[in-house]
């Protein structure tokens, strides 16, 4: 409904002769990246370092949109500008390992159970109003996924949420790609029937099993196919002719030769251990697997196979998979030596990640370190961009947000958000902004309503005309099929 209201009053705008109001509003808000990022010094802050503890009233020096300096009483150069963090608190950027936020159209290529083909990258939609709202609850990277309507689904981007910026600028530079792959009650589309239409295969979860499989017997064959046809040519044949191209198969090559991720949406534990085996026969790794809600319960299969577990706080009972979820969960894996994140899987879910990572101090004892790790860097180690983000440590990118009280806590609100060294949202800014837009909003229904009154007294002052009478149309009659000549069949004619 927002959107159909945007549009609204986009079309209204152009129509009453405004054309520059909306796109200097979007120039407001936005920031420009083909400019050197500015020199920023934050003072005075809690700084939750997450890799080397807490510097109480720390400093942050941030050149060329990369940390330069982490300290006490750092000196700010004669052109930085300086935000007083007096009072607040600074973390790394929170990334949400399990998005699907900012993508045009549907986010199920359904008609089919392997649809490896397809690549989330491809639609993706930089002027979701997701991407600002979970810029204001501190998110700077997430992990855009396909749906679960496939036992192996599309391809998927990590992004930075870079808002104001064109899509092609989303994709976080050098992350490795991923695929999505599901198990259980959505591939086997349990409540996804429509009456009256053919079920798609798989119906089971024994079917499920077997489709990954399928596909990964091909793919190995497909690679061998292309080792092959390379010996030759590097052995020299010039008349070698390469394996036909085959865009479903090319992901799962790069996932058996470790070049793209695997997240794996799972619920049960016997799906975990089914998928580990099947992992284990062909030799590829499943980087996470996503919600795995029974986790806990082979938690040490999944710490020795080194996958990681992003999962909810504290959903459960939502579906019959579901029932065995306890709030728990990422407490007991994290013991166990699982790598573990806390995802949303929900646009505003992830406006708050914070605080759900807070829960696991409740149900289960974490310590506060260990709580932020499940929003910063446990889930920038599982998307393999740690070396970039998730901690505050120099030379990495200047992705942090700034609260107002300790993040941990129910009361603790976004002040800003940087990704790259800059500020892409405001708290202080942005409520600034609102009345404006407001006065904006009202000025532009008051000119459409005073549109729309002027054309109906318009139409009111015309005389009434006559509608011309309908012509009756003469019916056709059917034409008379030619008959055949009466030679035809005589000279051998089929009829």
């Amino acid at each position: 409904m927002r959107f159909r209201i945007n549009i609204l009053c986009f079309a209204a705008a152009l129509a009453l002769g405004i054309p520059g109001s909306i796109s200097a509003r979007e120039k407001e808000h936005s920031v420009t990246i083909d400019a050197a990022a500015p020199v920023i010094l934050i003072r005075n802050a809690t700084i939750l370092t997450v890799s080397h503890g807490t510097i109480d009233k720390g400093d942050i020096l941030i050149k060329d949109g990369k940390i330069a300096a982490v300290g006490g009483t750092l000196k700010a150069p004669a052109d930085a500008v300086v935000i007083d963090a007096t009072g607040q608190f600074v973390t790394p950027g929170i990334i949400d390992c399990h998005s699907h936020i900012a993508v045009d159209g549907s986010v199920n290529e359904g008609s089919v159970s392997v649809s490896s083909m397809v690549n989330i990258a491809d639609v993706l939609d930089s002027d979701d109003i997701s991407i600002f709202r979970d810029l204001a609850g501190g998110v700077t990277t997430a992990n855009i996924l396909h749906g679960s309507a496939n036992s192996i689904g599309g391809q998927t981007v990590v992004i930075k949420l870079r808002w104001g910026q064109p899509a092609a600028k989303l994709p976080f530079e050098g992350a490795l790609p991923g695929i999505k792959f599901a198990l259980g009650e959505n591939p086997k589309r349990s409540n996804f029937r429509t009456p009256g239409a053919p079920d798609r295969y798989p119906t089971t979860r024994m079917g499920v099993e077997e489709t990954i499989r399928g596909a990964f017997t091909e793919a190995r064959d497909y690679k061998k196919s292309w080792d092959d046809y390379n010996k030759r040519v590097s052995a020299g044949e010039k008349n070698a002719l390469p394996p036909r191209r085959n865009l479903k198969l090319d992901p799962l090559v790069e996932v058996l030769e470790g070049k793209r991720y695997v997240h794996a949406h799972c619920y049960r534990e016997d799906e975990i251990l089914m998928l580990l085996r099947v992992a284990k026969e062909f030799g590829f790794h499943v980087q996470t697997f996503q919600h795995v809600l029974e986790g806990y319960k082979v938690a040490d299969e999944i710490a020795a196979a080194g996958s990681g577990a992003s999962t909810f706080s504290d959903w459960w009972g939502y579906k019959a998979e579901a029932y065995d979820a306890i709030p728990y969960n990422a407490a007991l894996m994290t013991k166990r030596g699982v790598l573990v994140s806390i995802n949303s899987d929900d646009a505003a879910e992830a406006t708050h990640l914070n605080q759900e990572a807070a829960k696991s101090i409740h149900y289960g004892g974490l310590t506060h370190d260990e709580a932020l790790k499940l929003v910063t860097l446990n889930p920038a180690i599982q998307l393999g961009i740690d070396k970039r983000v998730g901690s505050i440590d120099v030379g990495k990118d200047a992705d942090l947000a700034i609260y107002n009280h300790d993040p941990l806590s129910a009361y603790a609100v976004v002040q800003k958000t940087l990704i790259d060294g800059r500020v892409y949202f405001d708290r202080e800014k942005d409520l600034a902004g609102r009345v404006a837009l407001e006065k904006e909003k009202k000025d532009l229904l008051e000119k459409a309503k005073k549109k729309q009154d002027e054309e109906k007294k318009a139409n009111a002052k015309k005389p009434d005309e006559k509608k011309p009478e309908d012509k009756k149309t003469e019916e056709k009659k059917p034409e008379d099929k030619p008959k055949p000549r009466q030679n035809d069949a005589g000279e051998g004619g089929a009829l």
